[in-house]
């Protein structure tokens, strides 16, 4: 993709000129002094693991950091209580529990996600694995021997809510060899009753079950993957007027509208926090000159962004190819109610792709066309996605969406889909305004918060389980009609309505000579 997805996702919010993302994410309650035989999990949902001000203040019973192996304490810094920057290494230091010590749940999902931008996991886990047998040693050898059953405890706990909240992690072989590194050394605090041991190997297998499960998701969404675009007609060759439009599928805007919706959510679900902090550390690799990262964690972004795209061409392709001025009319009408709906229910992602659609350049020159459509609520929708003041006026409705889906009585109430380009580019943004590192050395850590802020509140509109009865018919349609290129498109709007102008003729002489020539 040239530049790569990150540069295309951010390249792609100006290729349409408006008037112009499952995992259960649950976390163990505090470890106790000592583990059960059974491990209890109590279930949380991620809006409890970052609390909106994502302050990173200690929670009452969890204990404050003491000095560390290394006494790398000394390199946070706190304002008002909460944690804003630190060097690297302390803040992994303040990521390992001690005796007395368990880090906070924003503190751990907000470093564990950020510290990718630095280094790769499997180098985080070894350096854990590092400060865990500098600790161990010093309990061994001091007077709180004891201490080291819940000591042990306290390590697992944080390696479940890794392995939970980023199980990915380990799909490398690196990071699997230190995960059983340091789970075996742990292992042998606990040798008289296995407590610790058995908490592992639920731990393992959990981990094992989410790994399978996205392998076998990506195979399955490659066998789905759409075949190539049709080419479209090749000069005066119109479709059979029998031929199946969306119209002959469904012709109730607000039910495709809901079925855009249920598609929308089944594509974002796969979207992970880790595969939108790709979104910082693949800007960075290109910044610096270096390739980084492995490219099939970016699937899930590109095969959602890529959606929007088909959705985008589809919706030009149902109006470019309709024979008759007034089939197209009801066509264009149809689709600014479609949109609306999606507006109605809080899915701007489809909103925005349906408007970019017909917004194209084949489908906005017909003028003839457009005359006879009743075009009010097309005003009222490029108001909504107008660019000006950075979109103030999409902001102002998704705010007004995210507070009813808060204060939601139903399911429906619930839904929140964003533009995902627009969010791609606020995170992108704001890596970019704000640097890594301060003057001193230290990691910007308040940055990190803002960011996995945002990427929190992404990731609980993602797990809204869709209310709408499922249409496998209009699905099916709306994921494999086939759509023209670019070329098809003007082919087809061009022989719908002649070139009107100089520039016109001279693009439609172009593409015909073209096409000829390539026949």
């Amino acid at each position: 993709m040239g530049l790569g997805w990150g540069a295309a996702l951010l390249k792609s919010l100006t290729i349409f000129p408006l008037k112009i993302v499952t995992r259960n994410w649950h976390f163990l309650s505090s470890p106790e002094s000592d583990l059960t035989e059974t491990m209890p999990q109590t279930s949380v949902v991620f809006s409890s693991i970052l609390v909106p001000s994502c302050s990173g203040q200690v929670q009452p019973g969890m204990g404050e950091r003491g000095g560390g192996a290394g006494g790398g304490s000394g390199d946070l810094i706190f304002q008002d209580g909460r944690l804003i920057s630190g060097s690297l290494e302390a803040l992994m230091e303040h990521l390992v529990p001690t005796v007395d010590y368990y880090p906070d749940r924003t503190y751990i999902f907000t470093f564990l996600l950020s510290s990718r931008v630095f280094m790769p996991p499997h180098d985080l886990l070894a350096r854990v694995g590092q400060i865990c047998v500098e600790q161990r040693q010093q309990l061994e050898a001091g007077p709180e021997k004891a201490k080291l059953k819940s000591f042990s405890a306290k390590i697992v706990q944080l390696l479940k809510e890794w392995t939970e909240a980023f199980p990915y992690d380990f799909q490398d072989e690196k990071a699997m060899a230190e995960l059983k590194a340091i789970t075996h050394r742990v292992t042998q605090c606990d040798e008289e009753n296995g407590t610790v041991k058995k908490a592992i190997a639920q731990m393992t297998q959990s981990l094992l079950l989410s790994l399978a499960a996205r392998s076998q998701l990506q195979e399955l969404r490659e066998k789905l993957r759409p075949s190539a675009v049709d080419k479209g007609p090749i000069l005066k060759t119109k479709p059979p007027a029998a031929q199946k439009d969306i119209l002959g599928v469904c012709c109730d805007p607000l039910v495709l509208a809901q079925q855009l919706t249920h598609i929308e959510l089944d594509r974002v679900s796969s979207i992970h926090p880790e595969d939108l902090m790709q979104i910082v550390s693949h800007m960075d690799s290109l910044d610096n000159h270096r390739c980084r990262g492995d490219l099939t964690k970016t699937y899930s972004l590109e095969a959602y962004d890529n959606w929007f795209n088909c959705l985008s061409m589809l919706v030009a392709t149902e109006v470019c190819r309709v024979v008759k001025k007034k089939h197209r009319t009801r066509m264009l009408e149809f689709f600014i109610d479609v949109a609306r709906e999606c507006f109605n229910i809080g899915n701007f992602n489809s909103m925005m792709a349906i408007i970019s659609g017909m917004n194209l350049s084949p489908v906005a020159r017909l003028k003839k066309t457009w005359s006879k459509v009743k075009t009010a609520k097309f005003d009222v929708l490029e108001h909504h996605m107008d660019p000006s003041s950075n979109f103030c006026n999409y902001r102002t409705a998704l705010q007004g969406a995210t507070q009813r889906s808060q204060m939601a009585n139903s399911s429906r109430e619930k839904i929140v889909i964003p533009v995902f380009n627009l969010f791609v580019k606020d995170i992108y943004f704001l890596h970019k305004i704000h640097t890594n590192h301060l003057p001193n050395g230290h990691i910007n850590f308040k940055k990190f918060w803002e960011i996995s802020r945002q990427i929190h509140e992404f990731m609980t509109w993602t797990q809204v389980e869709c209310p709408f009865e499922k249409d496998k018919k209009i699905q099916s349609y709306l994921l494999t009609a086939p759509i023209y290129s670019e070329e098809a498109l003007f082919i087809a709007s061009f022989e719908s309505e002649g070139p009107e102008n100089h520039m016109e003729k001279d693009s439609w002489k172009t593409l015909r000579t073209t096409l000829l020539n390539r026949a």
